[in-house]
């Protein structure tokens, strides 16, 4: 699949989950398969009011290194060179400050512009962002206009099958975006009052594919190959964007990779495998965030990687209270026999 100028092979995507797909965990993800990544939503009302940091990203290239701290909003920005492509997600709702801030960081490293308009959480809704936006589509299409006329690189939408049941309307909210300008959207088949409950509306993203031409990006229920194979299937979508199936299980990326590519799925990591695997997301983790701030970091991964293993509960209690990297090093090998 196309976007503006992104080819990929597949269409297998890394969704945007706040505290969860950061600069280590998308490192693995692309190291298993992952085409591309998305980066955990950044407020473009943060980087407008952030003075500081507005000077700094006007200094910045797209091959040199970011020059800003490692702290807030500037965290959520960090990537490196093989973080590629990336795309960076905003979210707002001033079709001024978003054009402003789309022009701004256009010239950073980030292949494309993505734009939240499907986030369920509270304080993000009851500004007005996020899957709110879904209730305006007038005012969701002049922020996708005012960014689309700033820029040249490709700008992205994520959004929700709709706010609530009464109101399920992502596909003709679908060709708004498209007539501002959007180059791609990618469509989580729940509402917004569903956030993560029942199942997937698959039949909602195939008739959203129905009314746009623009490339379309299934993402819900993605927890397996087949999963993603099915997604494409039914709905015709040209790619797929794999979220919390992805939450300890990086692996599932090649997983998908190889059966679209022969029909053949790899055999599940074996415990020496999940074990390196834990431990150098753990590394990776320490090293950008230090050890006390690392480990307290990965206590919701490791829960997810240790999930089905015997003992899990018990595992994860171990784990949550470890006072080191050495103690971690020692439980996870004690868990997993190896």
């Amino acid at each position: 699949m196309r976007i503006g100028d992104i080819t990929l092979e597949h269409g297998i995507f890394l969704a945007p989950m706040a505290g969860v797909s950061d600069l280590p965990f998308r490192l693995l993800c692309r190291e298993q398969g992952c085409e591309m990544a998305v980066t955990e939503m950044v407020s473009a009302k943060a980087i407008w009011y952030n003075r500081p940091l507005r000077t700094a990203l006007e200094q910045m290239s797209e091959d040199g290194p970011f020059p800003f701290g490692d702290r807030g909003t500037t965290e959520l920005l960090r990537t490196v060179p093989e973080d590629r492509p990336l795309s960076l997600q905003l979210f707002g709702s001033d079709p001024e400050i978003c054009g402003e801030i789309a022009a701004l960081l256009e010239k950073g490293p980030w292949a494309c512009i993505d734009f939240n308009m499907g986030c369920p959480v509270p304080k993000v809704v009851n500004n007005y962002e996020g899957s709110r936006l879904m209730t305006d589509p007038e005012l969701a299409g002049q922020v996708i206009r005012a960014m689309t006329k700033r820029v040249r690189k490709p700008v992205t939408v994520k959004i929700r099958a709709g706010f609530d049941k009464a109101h399920v309307n992502a596909p003709e909210f679908a060709k708004v975006l498209e007539d501002a300008g959007a180059a791609a959207i990618a469509v989580h088949g729940r509402t917004r009052d569903q956030y993560y409950s029942g199942t997937a509306d698959r039949e909602v993203i195939r008739r959203v594919k129905e009314a746009v031409s623009v490339p379309v990006i299934g993402n819900g229920d993605i927890r397996t190959a087949q999963d993603a194979v099915s997604m494409m299937e039914e709905t015709g979508c040209d790619g797929i964007m794999v979220g919390r199936g992805a939450e300890g299980n990086p692996w599932l990326f090649r997983e998908i990779r190889s059966f679209l590519a022969g029909g053949t799925v790899p055999e599940r990591p074996s415990a020496e495998e999940k074990k390196e695997m834990m431990l150098r997301h753990l590394s990776m983790q320490i090293a950008q965030d230090g050890e006390h701030m690392g480990i307290l970091r990965m206590r919701s991964h490791f829960a997810w990687y240790l999930h089905g293993i015997p003992n899990a509960a018990a595992v994860r209690n171990r784990v949550n209270t470890a006072s080191g990297r050495e103690e971690l090093e020692v439980i996870l090998t004690d868990a997993l026999k190896c």
